[in-house]
């Protein structure tokens, strides 16, 4: 029974993303803020679902679930815990979705095609989390101070979030993309979505699939901060996998409806950084005293953080425009609205073969 649930659990992922890639963005288009707000609703209405799902699963112990399958939960804990997870994940992506805007703006990728790489970016991301989370719960039923050591990272994390001013993209010195570099030629053009040609009967790769490599390079550090923070609130494998998994599934339109807004929230970053703090904080000392902060607690410190800072965003955004000032940095500001609306030459978005970034990203390996 094991077994089947977590196939019946990839197949119904994998069917959800065939029918988005195969079926509603078969053609490639630039995606509005009207489509990608309605799409964020739609992947989050699919989350609390499947959310009312974990009650009556672990409630009424489906295919042995909450008996024989993940932890003894009865079907409210189980629900709080996949929600909690599942709001963590959700508020620390939106940082990766500043830096993956500061990526395609870096390449110049147009709009258009943008949406293929954050398909098989988040495919490959959920193969990678599927494989972090397993190697944690694998860690924390073996030794048990492995949680002082999350813990530390979740604070050490927040720490490092809250000196540094400014987040930079360096793909040249990413070591998938050097490799990739020494082993293929590059093109020097976009061919449309295309990861891989030919140049002179030769196998090459596009610069879209160098842009795949850095966005996926990139989710790897984040899942290290985000998936030790779902262990803060959850144990159980199944409720840490799926409620990551949810998370994901609506990061791409999440990042076509709020990257061009990006620095309107401006004290956003650092109500993350709070969030990673407090369950830095309750993973250390949860071990000594396990029962010091229910779940209901954790959730309600959680979510408070999180509208302090989008109201204080809020309330900035709105003083600086009184004043007639940006709420954020121009550079910023440009580049997230041109990586999302689309290059400022209105024939990068038609041209399958769009003039290539960088040049020395993208120059042909020797």
């Amino acid at each position: 029974m094991t077994v089947w649930l977590w196939v019946g659990f990839i197949v119904l992922v994998l069917g959800m993303l065939a029918l988005d890639l195969g079926v509603f963005h078969r053609r490639p288009h630039v995606i509005g803020t009207r489509e990608a707000l309605a799409w964020t609703a739609f992947w989050v209405i699919i989350a609390l679902l499947f959310n009312s799902a974990v009650y009556y699963m672990y409630e009424h112990h489906w295919l042995g679930i909450g008996l024989h399958i993940g932890h003894q939960l009865g079907g409210r804990q189980a629900a709080l815990e996949f929600f909690s997870g599942y709001l963590i994940e959700k508020s620390l992506s939106l940082d990766n979705i500043f830096v993956i805007a500061m990526i395609f703006a870096y390449f110049r990728v147009p709009a258009v095609y943008q949406h293929r790489v954050l398909f098989w970016g988040i495919l490959g991301a959920l193969i990678m989390r599927g494989v972090m989370i397993a190697a944690g719960v694998a860690l924390i039923r073996r030794f048990d101070w492995i949680t002082y050591v999350f813990g530390a990272i979740l604070f050490l994390t927040a720490v490092k979030m809250l000196l540094t001013s400014e987040e930079s993209v360096e793909p040249e010195n990413n070591i998938l993309v050097r490799v990739a570099r020494r082993w293929y030629p590059v093109s020097p053009n976009f061919e449309g979505q295309r990861f891989f040609t030919r140049i002179d009967g030769r196998a090459a790769v596009t610069p879209l699939f160098l842009v795949l490599l850095v966005v996926e390079s990139t989710d790897v550090l984040f899942a290290v901060d985000s998936i030790p923070a779902i262990f803060a609130v959850t144990r159980d494998p199944f409720i840490v996998f799926t409620s990551n998994v949810f998370a994901i599934l609506g990061l791409r339109s999440l990042y076509f409806a709020l990257a061009s807004l990006m620095d309107r929230f401006r004290y956003l970053k650092l109500s993350l950084v709070f969030v990673l703090a407090f369950v830095g904080v309750k993973m250390i000392l949860a071990h000594a005293f396990p029962d010091a902060l229910s779940i209901e607690a954790s959730l309600i410190v959680i979510c408070s953080i999180l509208a302090v800072g989008m109201l204080a965003s809020v309330l900035a955004a709105r003083r600086m425009g009184r004043l007639g000032l940006r709420a954020g940095p121009a550079e910023s500001d440009t580049a997230a609205t041109s990586t999302v609306s689309g290059s400022p030459d209105a024939k990068s978005r038609e041209n399958p073969r769009t003039p290539a970034p960088r040049g020395e990203i993208t120059g042909q390996a020797s």
